[in-house]
């Protein structure tokens, strides 16, 4: 069986990643990995625009990312790009102008599309347990919810209400005042209908969350246990009393504070508070001891999909 590297860019809303891997014999090695705070949606999300500044660090960190390609001459190169773009009035020049600068062909993916690599990368890391779950997974742009078993996905949604999008529509003070959480709180519930009614109707017993925000609530409660995680374990419990002390503490700090609690990251610093939200907002549909952390998400579900094609030639 030969052996081929592949590198994989996702571009999220928030943060750019880097994926190249080895692929042989129906699995993957990682060669190298990198991710970057672009930033995309940043001043311009909810107006559906990339801002100037926005794009010019998405062009910095593209070039970089393809030096580091050229540098280890991998030619299978998949790239895709997620709500920022494809919400964007000026998504589809940028993608052109990749191809033209870059020679990065980028595959602007559905809400649909994204939802099913989400799928694709939990199953991967051995999160699901065979019942009925819901995973979710909160990205900077859009924020997908799937519901199923390790076999297949019932149900999957995608909804344009994104940590970035969040944060400048509720977070106006620091720390987020009480009446500005209520407000999201009703405006969840507004958005999500769809997923409450499905919640009703396969009645999952257990949650699932996918990397970003999810990695750095289990950062937190690992640093607060005085752990460590293990290199190459890529599943996580966080019990659901930990998580909503965590998720007081985020509410009540201000961005200094919440700065120097240990396992916090300057990148997700922002937008943990209406993401840890969201989370809370969740747990109140479905009660669960403790939360699943899958420290794999889209760009893994990008490599699942590779590696069945793979196998298949």
């Amino acid at each position: 069986m030969s052996t081929r590297k592949a590198a994989v860019i996702d571009m999220g809303t928030n943060t750019f990643h880097l994926l190249l891997v080895e692929i042989s014999n129906g699995d993957f090695k990682t060669i190298y990995k990198e991710k970057i705070p672009v930033k995309l949606g940043q001043g311009g999300i909810n107006q559906d625009q990339i801002a100037p500044d926005a794009l010019k660090r998405a062009y910095h960190t593209l070039r970089h990312f393809r030096n580091l390609i050229d540098g280890e001459k991998i030619e299978h190169i998949f790239a895709f790009a997620t709500s920022a773009v494809r919400n964007a009035k000026n998504g589809s020049e940028f993608v052109q102008e990749v191809k033209k600068t870059l020679d990065i062909d980028i595959n602007v993916i559905s809400g649909k599309q994204e939802a099913q690599l989400i799928y694709e990368g939990i199953k991967l890391s051995g999160s699901l347990n065979g019942q009925t779950e819901l995973m979710m997974d909160i990205g900077g742009g859009s924020v997908e919810f799937i519901i199923g078993t390790s076999q297949e996905a019932f149900w999957k949604e995608s909804f344009e209400i994104g940590g970035q999008r969040l944060l400048e529509l509720f977070h106006h003070h620091d720390p987020i005042l009480p009446e500005e959480v209520l407000r999201l709180y009703s405006y969840l519930e507004e958005k999500l209908a769809p997923l409450l009614e499905a919640i009703q109707q396969f009645k999952p017993t257990s949650l699932v969350g996918a990397s970003g925000t999810f990695d750095t609530l289990t950062d937190i409660y690992f640093e607060s246990m005085l752990q460590c995680k293990l290199t190459g374990q890529h599943v996580f419990e966080l019990p659901s009393e930990e998580f909503h002390r965590i998720h007081q503490m985020l509410v009540t700090m201000d961005r200094a504070e919440r700065l120097k609690i240990p396992g916090m990251i300057p990148m997700r610093v922002d937008m943990i508070v209406v993401a840890s939200t969201l989370i809370d907002f969740i747990l109140r549909y479905i009660p669960v001891q403790s939360i699943t952390c899958s420290h794999y998400a889209l760009k893994e579900g990008a490599i699942s999909t590779l590696l069945t094609e793979v196998s298949s030639h």
